[in-house]
This record gives structure tokens, C-alpha cells and sequence, in this order.
């Protein structure tokens, strides 16, 4: 999405080039849009690191590094330090739900911080420019929108509508269970997209960020073009005709290239018939296939490793992990089992599993498992090969794998494999302890101090060292005066401290 406005320019999330191990593309193709005037924008919005959204090879080949980068407030700084590796080095940090005022441009970002919102974060941004107000919502998933509606009225309101997740499609389920689960998904899609329209009651409605479209064989089966009304991916035109049934007549459809006056609605197409462009979606889907085939092979011709050792560099590199995690680990309760299967095979060549609560990975045993996974070891090979702190936006993502559970949805089995760092499993357990109302407290070396560090919530029973009444969380070097409880490192972050 590129936003124009008199006090300068704004380019968000582009995305170009195939996601999750070639998986999902962007529907419709936009790589030939004049990306020489796009990728010259006074601004860089990147709402946040799925690779839908932050195109790693996009952003340092084709965005200009002038840009300045809007930075949504998270809690780790990956965000931003990626982007420094990509070139950026103009960051205009913003604070979360707080309007800035740039030069007669007034940007407010909401940043969503816990660890199931998005990878360890999402965001949304609103902007006004002359009494025009435009919210990208995006991908995130607020409680509400009364923050923005404060704000004024909103003339154009751009949103989610379609999945972005890889349920129910990837479960060993009979395929009515499937169809009957995807259709309860969709439906769940377009009711909470619905909610939020009727929240900021915009005088625009459009439809962004989805579908992908999936032009591998393997994954053929999951574009919405086989009248499957199990299929969570729906298309904008599908979403529009669903409101237009509801009653509301304020959507819009941009394609890329469409270009649309936020304050008037009005709307200019590359296409002559923007129905007939949806209604040929097949054709249109095959022959992009065809265009995008020897680029999907290229990168598929990277996946495997076989020098690597998975169950020994899963022992090296994630085990460690495992032992600091304490709620996720306990969240989980049980072994998790991945199959990994041979190259276009359903023949297992090796099984280990995850024990959450003897912490430590090892060669699955003739043991029951409320969790299993199927997926090619190549694809696991090259997790290890690119050090990969993230399977959700990488493996999950791509669709390409198999699961099976026993019992409902376990958000901390994929919480966990979200946060192979150390600093993300650490934020991750001081979240989920945060929840709890009586948050714990330790004693450190004559002081009782909360566990959590105030920063990036580090377990400050094994990083915290106290000298002369200062506590050091020694995870990133902050420091605490705890006489008064005040952070000597930075302003605010507060701990609570006492003397035994």
C-alpha cells in the first residue's frame, strides 16, 4: 500500500517475492508496478516481520534507503535491527497509541505485543493529512478500535478479511471435519472483519492484506477456486459481495495499480472490468504459475542439507531453549513428535521428539504424543541451515506439513516454536507470567525484586546481579537503582524492589 498525502509519502509492507519456503505469493502479481517511483517513498512503514509483510530481498534491492522508518513500539528490537542489516538507518521511533506530528503529517502506530500477535508483535497505523483520515489496520487484531475513532472520523478503512494461518487445511482430518472447521474459520473471518468495520464506521471500506495464492502442485488445492466453502482463503471480491449481501454499500477493491481518493472514494483501475478480472481467476492463477515455476524451483533446489545432523543440532541449539522455558513448557504438558519424511515421500526417515517436560530432544520412542507433525527433512535441514529462531513464519506458514493432536488448539506449542532465541522465549515466559495477577518475586542477594525484568522480561533469578544496592540484568545490560526502584539505564521500566 503506497499513501500519498501533500506533507509526503508513505510506502507499507511491500511484498513481491514468495514466502514460506515458496509457498504463498502475492494475489495478484505486483512486480510490475513502477516500482522506481513506489520504491522512492519519504516514509517506510513495515508493520511487522512475517515474511508476507517484511520482504527481506525486496526492501534491501528495490526500497530506497532514504526512507525513513516508521518504527511501531515493540518489546525486542528485531524488528528494527533487521532493517538496519538491510541498510535502513533513518528510524523515527513512534510510541504506541501516541499521534506524531511529521513535518504537517500526523501518524499514530498501535502496537500488539503479545506473543501470539504476529511474531512477537503487529501493528497498525493511522494517518491524517488536511482533515483526511486513513487506518491501515492490516493484520492486526486490536480488543477495539475506539483509539482511532477518537481521533476523528476515519474516511478510508483498510483491513483483513481472509486467513493467514494454516488451519484446518494441514490436519489428518476426514475431509467433511475439514470442510466443516474451514467454513466455521471463514465464517469467524468475516464476522470479527465485519466487527471491526462497524467499530471505526468509516466512510471507506477496503479489503487488504489477502489472500495469498499458492502455485506450487502440492499446494494447488488451497486457492479458492474450487467452490470449497471450507476454504479460509476468500478473495476480495468474495469479501465484498459477503458485505454488500449485509447491507453495507462503502466497499472498495483496489488491484495492483488501482489508485483511490481516500476522502471521495473514487477509484481509477488498471483493468477495464475489475469482475471479470475475479471471475477468471483460474486462468489468471495458471498462468502466473507457469511465469513464477522456475523461481519456485530455484528455491526449492536450496532446501537440503543432508550433512546436517537435525537431532543433534536441535539438542545444541534448541535444548537450551526448552530449559527456559517454564509456563510455555508447562503450557504444552507433553511430548511433541515431528515425523520428517524423505523428499516427496510419505516414507519416515527419522522421528524425534520434543519432551516439554523432561526438557530435552531426542529419538521418539514407542510412546503416545498429543502433538505430531509430518514434514519433509529437507525443509527441517534448512531451518538449521539459516538458524531459523521462528518456525511459525517459516515452516507453519508454508503449509507444508501434516498435523495431528489430541484435544483442543495449544497456542504455547506454536508460542514455543515462535521463540528458538533466547531473548524472545525469554519475553515470551515474562509475558505469559505477567498475566497472572499475584506476579512472582525472588530474593536476590538481600533484595526481594519482581522475577521479570522490567525490559525484555529475562528471568532475573538467572540473569539479575546485584552490586552496591544496582541490580544488572545481565541478558542486556540494563540496570536498576533498587533503593527506589528506579531504571538507571532508561527512563520508566520501573522495578519493584525491596530489602529483605
Amino acid at each position: 500500500m503506497f499513501i500519498e498525502t501533500g506533507a509526503g509519502s508513505i510506502l507499507c509492507d511491500p511484498w513481491v517475492n514468495p514466502a514460506y519456503f515458496g509457498s504463498w505469493f502475492p494475489f495478484p502479481d505486483n512486480v510490475d508496478l513502477d516500482w522506481d517511483r513506489l520504491g522512492n517513498p519519504d516514509f517506510l512503514y513495515v508493520s511487522h516481520l512475517h515474511r508476507d509483510h517484511f520482504d527481506a530481498e525486496f526492501l534491501a534491492s528495490r526500497i530506497s534507503k532514504k526512507a525513513t522508518v516508521l518504527l511501531p513500539e515493540y518489546p525486542t528490537s528485531q524488528l528494527e535491527d533487521e532493517l538496519r542489516e538491510l541498510g535502513f538507518t533513518s528510524f523515527f521511533r513512534t510510541k504506541s497509541d501516541e499521534v506524531h506530528e511529521i513535518d504537517g503529517l500526523k501518524v499514530m502506530i498501535q502496537a500488539l505485543t503479545s506473543p501470539t500477535d504476529g511474531p512477537i508483535g503487529d501493528s497498525a497505523i493511522w494517518v491524517e493529512h488536511d482533515g483526511v483520515r486513513l487506518l491501515n489496520q492490516n493484520d492486526a487484531r486490536p480488543t477495539d478500535l475506539s483509539t482511532f475513532a477518537e481521533l476523528g472520523h476515519v474516511h478510508a478503512h483498510l483491513l483483513q478479511f481472509s486467513g493467514a494461518i494454516w488451519y484446518p487445511m494441514v490436519y489428518e482430518l476426514p475431509q467433511a471435519a475439514k470442510t466443516a472447521f474451514g467454513k466455521q474459520k471463514r465464517d469467524r473471518q468475516f464476522d470479527r472483519t465485519v466487527r471491526y468495520i462497524d467499530d471505526l464506521n468509516a466512510s471507506y471500506v477496503i479489503p487488504i492484506a489477502g489472500p495469498p495464492c499458492f502455485l506450487d502442485d502440492a499446494l494447488w488445492q488451497f486457492n479458492d477456486i474450487h467452490g470449497d466453502e471450507g476454504n479460509i482463503f476468500p478473495d476480495q471480491q468474495v469479501f465484498l459481495d459477503h458485505i454488500e449481501g449485509l447491507g453495507y454499500d462503502n466497499g472498495v477493491l483496489l488491484l495492483p495499480g488501482s489508485v483511490a481518493d481516500a476522502a471521495t472514494g473514487k477509484v481509477e483501475h488498471p483493468v477495464a472490468d475489475v469482475r471479470a478480472f475475479f471471475e477468471n481467476k483460474p486462468v489468471y492463477l495458471r498462468e502466473m504459475a507457469e511465469r513464477k515455476r522456475p523461481a519456485l524451483e530455484a528455491e526449492k533446489a536450496t532446501w537440503s542439507h543432508p550433512e546436517i545432523d537435525v537431532l543433534a543440532e536441535l539438542k545444541r541449539r534448541v535444548e537450551p531453549i526448552m530449559g527456559e522455558s517454564e509456563y510455555i513448557a508447562g503450557g504444552i504438558g507433553g511430548p511433541v513428535r515431528f515425523d520428517l519424511l524423505a523428499t516427496d515421500s510419505e516414507e519416515v526417515v527419522e522421528s524425534i521428539v520434543f519432551d516439554f517436560p523432561n526438557k530435552e530432544i531426542r529419538v521418539a520412542a514407542d510412546e503416545k504424543v498429543r502433538y505430531r507433525f509430518r514434514t519433509e527433512r529437507r525443509l527441517v535441514e534448512h531451518l538449521i541451515f539459516i538458524d531459523e529462531g521462528d518456525w511459525v513464519n517459516s515452516l507453519f506458514l508454508s503449509c507444508r506439513f501434516s498435523a495431528a493432536r489430541i484435544g483442543q488448539y495449544n497456542e504455547f506449542v506454536y508460542a514455543f516454536f515462535k521463540c528458538l532465541s533466547e531473548e524472545r522465549i525469554n519475553y515470551a515466559e515474562g509475558w505469559y507470567a505477567e498475566q497472572k495477577p499475584d506476579a512472582e518475586d525472588i530474593e536476590l542477594d538481600g533484595w526481594t525484586v519482581q522475577r521479570r525484568c522490567p525490559h525484555l522480561k529475562a528471568d532475573l533469578g538467572r540473569f539479575g546481579k546485584v552490586e552496591d544496592g544496582v541490580l544488572t540484568c545481565q541478558m542486556h545490560g540494563w540496570k536498576w537503582n533498587l533503593g527506589s526502584g528506579k531504571c538507571i539505564t532508561s527512563a520508566g521500566h520501573e522495578i519493584r524492589s525491596s530489602a529483605s
